[in-house]
């Protein structure tokens, strides 16, 4: 089943892909020197820290460039599973400083 993943690394910054086997190609970040990505390799170990199943690879592969876009405080709430905080985050810094200042 394709999924769309997050990996927490070990400076703690996050990546994230997409894979038809989370199992295998969460190995691969962690012991593979050839089909980990460059950027895993040089930040292990990886742990997985959000992950989600999609019905073609075609829709996880979006997810994923989706997620790439964006702060490391949305991939937070997605980890987090705060939904309903996803869309003040995509809000620019200003507008949001504007309304933690009104509230």
């Amino acid at each position: 089943m394709p999924h769309t993943y997050v990996l927490r690394c070990a400076d703690g910054s996050y990546y994230v892909g997409s894979t038809i086997d989370l199992e295998r190609r969460l190995w691969e970040h962690n012991h593979d020197d050839e089909l980990g990505a460059a950027y895993t390799r040089r930040r292990r170990p990886v742990v997985l820290v959000w992950a989600a199943e999609y019905e073609s690879i075609a829709e996880a592969y979006a997810f994923e460039k989706r997620v790439q876009g964006w702060s490391r405080a949305k991939r937070e709430a997605l980890i987090r599973g705060d939904f309903a905080g996803l869309p003040a985050l995509s809000r620019r810094r200003a507008v949001q400083a504007r309304e933690a200042g009104e509230a």
